[in-house]
């Protein structure tokens, strides 16, 4: 039957294969055949607009075409007016003949205008688009229209670009490539960098097919570099960090601390990730934690996977309740109309802590209630664990050695002689073992002096080199949250320190530091990006968005509040689950503040922005892709033979997700909605 089940499985997923190559083939026709890179079509390559400028032109060839995309280039701002009214900008008006609905009528002209402002910085340079409906064949008029309140010049570039697909057919095709990458996640069927590469292929041929195919440039300059960079320098620390024993020391430390109860050492671990992730980034709180627990796992012969992603989710809960402990709240507390609107750093804090403080005291007993029946113990004696993982160990290593030399293939022959070794020793082993299972070690004393003895400070100089590098580090990660003269960010501060440390500690070979860094989690993060901003440019997160706010219009006055703390947590939570919450925090800003100035929704923009939070924080909790800190975790463990799969992480998170989420909306209508805390 395990035969058959196993040729059952094998089968589909060879369907699969074959399903994700026929995929492939026809994406990439499209990208080498179909169309060409987009070129916009400058209707003014340059101008200069001052005091009542005004200037039109007329756009033809664009009978297959559905959407016209306009785009301005020059000194702007992406974000509407401030609370003055007073900034300069400058009108697009497009101007077009409507379809007429008797021959005998002349068609009437219909004109959408499009208010774009300028940045004070003239320096500064941002390229915003907009999107228009051509409604008919006739010839569409654009003009320019300046409103300064002094004379002066600023030089702009305006381009269009029409797009063959209306705005609800490029959603439907990016909800299906959507679709298309979790299923390839979910199943298995290849592994999540290969599916997040196929999901970008896929998103930029739909780009293509529709008239809009970004350059090889543009596709580079949508990848985050400061996050990879990021990951990149403290992916070296810890490497560097763990030849030293500090972890192996650690790890018997907290079992002493425990007193040999598993469940006291697990809380302990969560809380403590949680406290440190408010104050550091979810990504460094995770790299740093991760290989202790690994550790300590296997000290005591636990499984690392289920301890792993507790820590995980108490870290994204923990990481919601300062202005800098993730990138969604950094980026509503740094949005400068925001900033006008008394939200600053420590009122923002001050909302979110104590939400968080409720949160965490429903999701402790939750967390404890979803691990009722799981045995946490392994099964086997920690003799039996340890050679079946040291086998896996060897298993992978022998794989990752090219046989492109005659030596290569000798050192992967011995590696896999050595794997039979090891398999025959564990035969021998498994014919006779018994562990008592139970939730507390009742003779934990004797165990912490023998782990002890084993489990020591290898490298004392080298630990306080580390120590040192690594303190300057996170105290310049402090630094640069609440000194706002450091002009250096994250990812150049953990480079910086990677480097100091690989001179500090007199790294001759480099080639085995490299090999312990992440790279499939890297290139998952950078075909994450790609996919992210392309599904963007196929206006899936604006859609949302939008079909949010028009559902907060239609509810009545008194109730207005009540719904939109509601509809922004839960949609903000669902799509923080599936997309990445940064690009999607960043397009429902703006509209959110447009929908606060509405003069006929007349809403507080501060509650929209904590749900917002709350939801994007707390919805990376949903899936394993949903965070960045949720993919480094479990790259690391399958990086040490206990990966985790998307399934594991759903059972555990989304529950986790769902009470954590409800709890926030609760303390929200209370707070914003009773209590008038706005």
């Amino acid at each position: 039957d395990q035969d058959t089940s196993n040729f059952g499985r094998s089968s589909s997923v060879s369907s699969g294969l074959f399903l994700v190559h026929l995929a492939s083939c026809v994406t990439s026709v499209f990208h080498l055949f179909l169309m060409e890179p987009k070129g916009l079509q400058a209707s003014f390559p340059c101008f200069v607009v001052h005091l009542d400028f005004t200037s039109a032109s007329n756009l033809t060839s664009h009978v297959d075409s559905t959407l016209l995309q306009v785009d301005l280039a020059g000194a702007l701002v992406a974000g509407g007016p401030s609370h003055t009214g007073r900034e300069e900008h400058v009108v697009v008006e497009v101007t077009q003949a409507d379809v007429p609905g008797s021959r005998r009528r002349r068609p009437q002209q219909v004109t959408q205008n499009w208010t774009v402002f300028l940045n004070p910085r003239r320096s500064e340079r941002l390229v915003v688009s907009r999107t228009f409906e051509i409604l008919s064949r006739d010839t569409v008029s654009v003009s320019i229209r300046a409103s300064f309140q002094q004379t002066q010049a600023v030089p702009l570039l305006m381009a269009h670009q029409y797009l063959r697909a209306s705005i609800e057919a490029q959603v439907t095709i990016a909800v299906v490539i959507l679709a298309g990458v979790y299923m390839l996640i979910i199943f298995e069927i290849v592994h999540r960098t290969l599916a997040a590469m196929l999901g970008s292929l896929a998103a930029l041929a739909a780009l293509a097919v529709i008239g809009d195919r970004p350059s090889l440039t543009h596709v580079v300059e949508w990848i985050d570099f400061e996050t990879l960079a990021l990951l990149f320098g403290m992916m070296i620390l810890v490497a560097i960090f763990s030849e030293t024993g500090f972890f192996d020391y650690c790890a018997v430390k907290t079992y002493r601390l425990s007193r040999g109860r598993v469940w006291a050492m697990i809380i302990m671990l969560c809380l403590i990730a949680a406290v440190l992730s408010a104050f550091l980034d979810n990504v460094t709180t995770l790299l740093l934690f991760t290989p202790v627990t690994i550790r300590l796992c296997e000290v005591l012969n636990l499984d690392p996977r289920q301890v792993l992603i507790a820590e995980v989710i108490f870290t994204n809960i923990g990481g919601a309740a300062t202005a800098i402990g993730d990138p969604p709240n950094v980026i509503i507390v740094s949005n400068q109309e925001l900033r006008k609107m008394g939200l600053d750093f420590a009122g923002f804090t001050a909302h979110m802590f104590v939400g968080i403080c409720f949160i965490l005291l429903f999701s402790f007993p939750l967390f404890r209630l979803l691990f009722w029946n799981k045995k946490l113990y392994n099964k086997e004696p920690s003799e039996i664990v340890e050679l079946k993982h040291e086998i896996h160990v060897w298993r992978l290593t022998a794989q990752r050695i090219s046989p492109a030399s005659r030596e290569e293939t000798a050192v992967r022959g011995l590696l896999l002689g050595k794997v039979r070794a090891l398999e025959h020793l564990l035969a021998r082993r498994l014919h006779t073992f018994h562990r008592q299972i139970s939730q507390e070690d009742k003779n934990w004393e004797t165990n912490i002096q023998e782990l002890q003895k084993k489990h020591r400070i290898s490298d004392k100089i080298l630990l306080t080199k580390c120590l040192m590098v690594l303190g300057f580090v996170i105290f310049m990660f402090f630094l640069n949250s609440f000194v706002p003269g450091v002009h250096l960010d994250l990812g150049w501060i953990a480079i910086l320190g990677a480097i100091w440390l690989l001179i500090l500690a007199d790294i001759h070979d480099f080639e085995i530091i490299l090999h312990r860094v992440e790279w499939a989690t890297l290139l998952f993060f950078a075909a994450l990006f790609v996919l992210m901003e392309a599904l963007a440019h196929l206006h899936l997160i604006e859609y949302v968005g939008e079909q949010t706010a028009l559902l907060i219009k239609m509810v009545p006055e008194d109730q207005r509040l009540t719904t939109a703390i509601i509809l922004v947590v839960w949609v903000s939570a669902i799509a923080s689950s599936l997309i990445d919450n940064i690009p999607f925090t960043a397009t429902m800003i703006p509209v959110l503040l447009n929908l606060s100035q509405d003069p006929e929704v007349s809403l507080p923009a501060p509650p929209l922005m904590y749900a917002l939070a709350l939801g994007a924080c707390l919805g990376g909790n949903g899936t394993l892709i949903g965070a960045s800190a949720n993919v480094v975790c479990a790259g690391i463990a399958e990086q040490h033979g206990y990966g985790f799969s998307f399934m594991e992480f759903f059972r555990l998170g989304f529950p986790m997700m769902l009470v954590s989420c409800t709890v926030g909306m609760c303390y929200l209508l209370v707070a914003h909605v009773v209590m008038g805390w706005n």
